[in-house]
């Protein structure tokens, strides 16, 4: 899996940092675009631990501030080096907060974070992303299978799971749309499944309904390097543009990688072309 120029978002821990660390280790010089720049320092610490020569770049990025995402695709842009690996991964789940969050822009934080701010970084590096050939990985969550999109923003009912829950489904139909609009670019969709390891395991197994809760405990799940396989799969196989790769065990929790059906929540083109729609309103004029 040749790369020059890999750029993923969360790469400031778990399975984003594990799929930084693989593409480094096959050569790619990796952008790692962080608020916390303590915590990219530890990253590249720990990559460099199994990779010492890792080709790696620390970037200043709050998905949740169009100000942010403009600067740095600015950055980007001016030194026109394309960019051949580009990963959604970065989220914020933050299930356990019961207060609505509203960024400086004036959106619900989950869905700026986690889709709005991702569209958006899209849009400054579509030429990057052209010149280089891209191949795009965008993590969706099976929290997508239960998101609703008639109030995203959340200003008529809210909760902590419903944003969250929307803004993963929000950014799987949008990014779908992107795989059939875009030219020189293949997009692919992934899911890690359950990693115990990371914050989100414990949120989501909390919220599955029916008693499944009390069969996910026997589940070992995936480490976060293995829940790294399914985006470094969508990123490497020959798929045509808008196939999902999520783990090949049960309902797609754990195992090995495989590309898989997409979530019935996702197979709406209508309702992607209705989201593409919003993020081209909602973002700032480019």
């Amino acid at each position: 899996m040749p790369t020059r120029r890999a750029l993923v978002t969360g790469a400031s821990s778990g399975i984003g940092r594990e799929i930084a660390r693989a593409l480094a280790a096959d050569g790619a010089h990796v952008l790692l675009p962080v608020r916390d720049r303590a915590r990219g320092e530890a990253t590249v610490r720990s990559i460099r631990e199994s990779v010492p020569d890792a080709a790696l770049e620390i970037c200043d990025l709050d998905l949740a501030d169009f100000g942010s995402v403009t600067a740095l695709g600015e950055r980007l842009r001016s030194e026109g080096t394309p960019i051949d690996r580009f990963v959604m991964n970065a989220g914020i789940v933050l299930l356990g907060d019961r207060e609505r969050h509203v960024t400086a822009d004036g959106h619900e934080l989950r869905l700026q974070t986690n889709f709005l701010g991702h569209a958006a970084l899209t849009r400054e590096l579509m030429p990057l992303l052209v010149a280089g050939h891209s191949r795009v990985a965008v993590q969706v969550s099976i929290a997508a299978t239960r998101g609703r999109l008639d109030d995203l923003e959340g200003e008529r009912r809210y909760s902590a799971w419903r944003a969250y829950a929307g803004s993963k489904r929000a950014l799987g139909l949008w990014a779908l749309e992107l795989a059939r609009r875009s030219e020189g670019i293949n997009v692919n969709l992934c899911h890690p499944g359950v990693a115990p390891a990371t914050h989100i395991a414990p949120a989501l197994r909390s919220r599955l309904p029916g008693g499944e809760e009390r069969w996910l405990r026997w589940i070992p799940g995936n480490s976060p390097a293995q829940g790294a396989l399914p985006a470094l799969m969508a990123l490497e196989r020959d798929a045509a543009p808008g196939c999902f790769f999520a783990p090949g065990g049960w309902f797609g929790l754990a195992g090995g990688p495989r590309e898989r059906p997409l979530f019935r929540a996702l197979r709406d083109p209508a309702a992607g072309r209705r989201l593409w729609e919003l993020a081209e309103a909602t973002l700032p004029a480019p």
